[in-house]
């Protein structure tokens, strides 16, 4: 039996039937309509912060400056795609890459704000058998 060389194609990104070219085409709320109820009633009531910020984010890639928020509740849109946002977490600014499958996300999402708990030991006195051992 001969092998064949059989090509795999990737599977090109589609968000509800759309190529992500069709989608950075469209406005911001035009690309409302392929979203779910709650993210879309957010983009269209929000279209304006949306717009300044990607247009302010467009002018600082050309400066090569970072882009840094604090802006936590942005819905990711399609413009976005590619970039490196870094998002405040409450601590330090978190950076985030905005790839395809984030779409109708809120960028907060990704940058989080608690840490991981890493438990230790317990302490003296804090178990049953370490009641009675002298805490000093």
């Amino acid at each position: 039996m001969e092998k064949e060389n059989i090509e795999i194609k990737k599977k090109d990104f589609t968000y509800r039937g759309e190529t992500l070219e069709n989608l950075k085409k469209l406005d911001v709320r035009e690309f409302a309509k392929y979203l779910k109820s709650r993210p879309r009633r957010n983009v269209l009531r929000q279209f304006n912060k949306l717009e300044n910020f990607i247009s302010s984010a467009k002018i600082k890639i050309t400066k090569n400056k970072s882009i840094r928020t604090h802006q936590r509740d942005l819905t990711i849109v399609p413009e976005m795609v590619g970039m490196k946002i870094f998002v405040y977490n409450g601590k330090s600014f978190f950076p985030v890459e905005i790839v395809n499958e984030m779409l109708g996300h809120k960028i907060g999402e990704f940058a989080l704000t608690r840490g991981r708990v890493k438990h230790g030991k317990s302490g003296v006195g804090a178990t049953k058998g370490t009641k009675f051992k002298a805490k000093k």
